[in-house]
């Protein structure tokens, strides 16, 4: 008995979906090694509250800072391997309990390493009325 064989469609065979595969599995740590990354979309933090008279709000993932007429968070995540920072207030520096790396609170670049990046700046929109900081992380 002699069976009936038709071409498959064209567009939808096994191979041309094999061939994709392949060709992503291919191109994927390529484009990783070439520093591609999709970018994340900003997340808003809103704080109703005031910044007390310090001058400082600490948060899990930022330190926000509302002095001298000027309003910057600063991330707490080290740049050497990603521990919590702690402000240090009488010494006005964010440091590392990890390997004590320090870091400048209006800057945010390294005082000492082992970090060898400056941390990153978040961007802070100060308003009149209720949440009265909304941070872009």
């Amino acid at each position: 008995m002699k069976k009936n064989h038709q071409p498959p469609e064209k567009g939808n065979t096994r191979r041309t979906f094999l061939t994709f595969l392949g060709t992503l599995a291919f191109l994927y740590p390529v484009l990783q090694f070439a520093g591609f990354k999709i970018p994340k979309k900003p997340t808003y933090v809103n704080i109703s509250k005031p910044v007390p008279a310090t001058g400082y709000l600490v948060t899990t993932g930022f330190i926000l800072f509302d002095r001298d007429n000027k309003c910057w968070a600063l991330s707490r995540t080290c740049t050497h391997l990603g521990c919590k920072l702690n402000y240090q207030e009488d010494k006005d520096i964010l440091e590392c309990p990890c390997h004590q790396s320090r870091f400048n609170v209006e800057t945010g670049q390294v005082v000492k390493g082992p970090a060898q990046k400056p941390l990153t700046f978040l961007s802070v929109e100060k308003r009149q009325d209720d949440p009265l900081y909304v941070v872009t992380t």
